[in-house]
């Protein structure tokens, strides 16, 4: 199933892709289903930069519910490869639970638009293969699994949009700081 969704974002492309690319840790406080993101691997190599990074979600979950919850369905594994010189960041999301069955993967690129604005097109791919879970009756793998991947396309694309915004808010505050707001 396809992922897509697009932000103009109110500063430079090159600002916006360095954000994106080696500040996401820093952004937590403005993304509200995010509690954690750890950089486990870094490797530059010339304008290409290889990233894993992980995510720990389930920020607005009560902490009542989240002990209910295995933290591998919490958390999944971002592996990137970021392009500088073509403004491309090439992604797959392995998640800590059923890894077998949930494949996701795309692509986001950085667009320079007039007025230091920056256009985030993002498109992905994911699929959701119950048969691969052990319990899932087969009968109804087929079925359930298209309901399943439409429901996480649904969160992943208004995550990303997520994201986005919080990028936008993240830069207005490193702004407001330099103009010593």
């Amino acid at each position: 199933m396809n992922i897509e969704t697009d932000a103009v974002i109110p500063f430079s492309r090159d600002r916006v892709f360095r954000a994106y690319r080696d500040e996401m840790a820093e952004l937590v406080e403005f993304l509200p289903n995010v509690q954690a993101i750890d950089v486990q691997e870094r490797e530059d190599d010339g304008d290409e930069t290889r990233l894993l990074n992980v995510w720990h979600g389930g920020g607005e979950i009560p902490k009542s519910l989240r002990k209910f919850l295995d933290e591998g369905m919490l958390s999944w594994n971002d592996y990137a490869t970021w392009r500088a010189a073509a403004f491309v960041c090439e992604w797959r999301i392995e998640t800590n639970s059923f890894r077998d069955a949930v494949h996701c993967h795309g692509e986001n690129h950085f667009i320079e638009l007039s007025g230091e604005r920056t256009r985030l097109e993002i498109k992905g791919e994911m699929s959701v293969a119950l048969e691969r879970v052990k319990g899932v009756p087969r009968l109804l793998a087929g079925p359930l699994g298209r309901t399943v991947e439409q429901f996480l396309v649904k969160q992943i694309t208004t995550n990303l949009a997520t994201v986005s915004g919080g990028i936008t808010r993240y830069l207005e505050a490193e702004a407001a700081r330099a103009r010593g707001e």
